[in-house]
């Protein structure tokens, strides 16, 4: 059974008549087990294939190759289907149309569903939201599915619906299962992909190279396959008349939950998390107080993890107002890592947007207070995604030149990988 454990890291000292409280809070989750196998319900797994006419001959047959690989990943039992996209959404294995649209994973299904995939070939258009409406459809037929996620892979940007009805899509299937969206090639828009991932709490990223594209499919389905834990919640308590100024996720990556929450009771909220398998991960919880004098104390708020009913973990997060400045100065250095990842994240997709619309400078001041800010925290992989789009003159200062040539695969790369953290402990 899956055992949580939670640990909050803050100064707790504010000054007389202070206000804003903020912790990061790290939840630990081990003997998740696997996804399907916990008794908790079952697991399904949809594998959805651009197959546009941008695709073409060499990008068809490594999706192709990588959908097969992915289906070997997938534990035996396991509810299953394939679908094929373009401009339309196509249930390319099991081959039904009516009742269930996904079948168990074992010896004789999974080569139905290579042969199935065998046949794919490149033409039509994109419309990325009939393909997660579709994938809604298909885990709806089956009613005992607890845990849903989604492989997603594209080449092109969606042209064949409006951006409202890809928003609309979104919007209808948010909340319902769970998507790790990629990109192949260079002819695909970002901040597109990353709207569905993120809405569904799932990852983005480019595989530039068509022949990565097996093993990135084989790892992203393991990695779902060792979510044991179908749905957990982050339930946040704060007392009466306080106020949630945030609640982010901040490791593995940055992940903005404070508008997902949904009332529990008057005084605290649940925050989706999706399913879990033997991690940890980090929330930044900001609370404002009403003010209190020196020598007050008050619980600010009460983080707990909850799957279904029952509330596995908690950490408190707690405010003592003082006059003693050595204490009320101090910076918690976790919050201080994680406050300058989530400007980190947000400068770096600033600065990339400025300099795709020419505004040069913008983008400089931008992509410079970047460097700056992963080189103080560490981040090693951003700082070497952001040198192959500036050249740094001094990284303590953030002083830098926007390079002349840049290829876009590296500025896609540095955008997809912005929202990643480094971790922190003393």
């Amino acid at each position: 059974m899956a055992e949580f454990t939670s640990a909050v890291y803050q100064n707790e000292f504010l000054p007389d008549g202070g206000t804003d409280v903020s912790a990061i809070v790290t939840i630990r989750c081990t003997g998740a087990g696997s996804a399907g196998r916990t008794g908790s319900g079952d697991a399904g797994e949809i594998v959805v294939v651009d197959t546009s006419g941008s695709m073409g001959v060499a990008n068809m047959n490594a999706a192709k190759q990588a959908a097969m690989i992915a289906l070997d990943n997938i534990l035996d039992g396991t509810y299953f289907a394939v679908v094929a996209g373009n401009h339309k959404a196509y249930l390319a294995y099991p081959m039904v149309q009516t009742g269930a649209g996904m079948v168990r994973m074992d010896a004789r299904t999974r080569a139905e569903a290579r042969r199935a995939i065998s046949f794919f070939r490149a033409e039509g258009g994109t419309a990325m939201g009939t393909w997660l409406n579709l994938c809604k459809a298909l885990f709806a037929s089956i009613g005992n599915i607890a845990q849903k996620h989604v492989i997603l892979l594209t080449d092109g940007e969606n042209h064949n619906e409006t951006a409202t009805q890809l928003d609309q899509a979104i919007a209808n299937c948010a909340g319902d299962f769970q998507v790790d969206a990629r990109g192949v090639g260079v002819d695909w828009k970002v901040a597109e992909i990353r709207k569905i991932a993120q809405a569904m709490l799932g990852t983005v990223d480019i595989i530039g190279d068509p022949g990565q594209m097996s093993a990135v499919f084989a790892e992203l389905m393991r990695q779902s396959m060792a979510r044991g834990v179908a749905n957990a919640d982050l339930r946040v308590w704060i007392p009466q008349g306080a106020q949630v100024l945030f609640i982010r996720q901040v490791s593995p990556t940055v992940e903005d939950l404070t508008h997902r929450g949904t009332p529990v009771n008057q005084l605290t909220m649940s925050y989706p998390t999706g399913a879990w398998a033997d991690e940890e991960r980090d929330y930044h919880v900001a609370v404002r107080l009403a003010a209190k004098s020196v020598g007050q104390e008050q619980l600010a708020a009460r983080v707990q993890l909850a799957v279904g009913p029952d509330l596995l973990t908690q950490g408190l997060v707690k405010a003592k107002w003082s006059a003693d400045t050595n204490l009320t100065a101090q910076i918690n250095p976790e919050v201080a890592h994680y406050t300058g990842q989530a400007e980190l994240a947000q400068v770096i997709q600033e600065g990339l947007a400025a300099k795709a619309v020419g505004d040069e400078a913008t983008a400089t001041t931008k992509l410079g207070r970047a460097v700056q800010l992963a080189t103080e925290s560490g981040n090693t992989e951003a700082t070497s995604k952001l040198r192959k789009v500036v050249d740094i003159a001094d990284a303590r200062t953030g002083t830098v030149r926007l390079k002349k040539a840049v290829e876009k695969a590296d500025e896609m790369a540095l955008d997809t990988a912005s929202t990643k953290t480094t971790r922190i402990r003393g």
